[in-house]
């Protein structure tokens, strides 16, 4: 018979998906007083410090589904904190607005409390070993 108790202890798969949720938990958490989830987070970050990119080029740099993706630029879109640009030619892409900036911007301190708490909580784990597994 199969050790199932075993195999729910050594699942990497298993485990990642539960710190996962943990991890966007603690990070949402932060970041709702001004109404950013994480993703939209790292979208902010990712528009504010580069040239405008198409959606399918800022997706794969973020990692995340183009739907996904196009989901949340809409939503930031709505709350004004980015607009739509002419890409580089391969579509279109986005820049902060004031607005935006300036969420951003009162996001960082929220981000970096959060770090600080995954850190402090991941005591024993090497957060670059950790980094460089995904």
């Amino acid at each position: 018979m199969t050790d199932l108790e075993a195999i729910g202890k050594a699942c990497f798969a298993l485990h990642a998906r539960m710190t996962a949720r943990l991890l966007s938990r603690v990070y949402d958490g932060a970041l709702r007083p001004i109404g950013l989830k994480l993703p939209q987070f790292g979208i902010l970050g990712a528009i504010g410090h580069g040239t405008p990119v198409s959606e399918t080029a800022l997706a794969e740099r973020l990692g995340l589904e183009r739907t996904t993706l196009v989901r949340n630029l809409k939503t930031l879109v709505e709350r004004g904190w980015i607009e739509p640009v002419s890409g580089d030619g391969r579509g279109l892409g986005h820049r902060l607005t004031p607005s935006g900036r300036a969420t951003l911007d009162a996001a960082i301190p929220l981000w970096e409390a959060a770090q600080a708490q995954v850190e402090e909580r991941l005591l024993d784990v090497d957060p670059e070993g950790a980094r460089r597994a995904g």
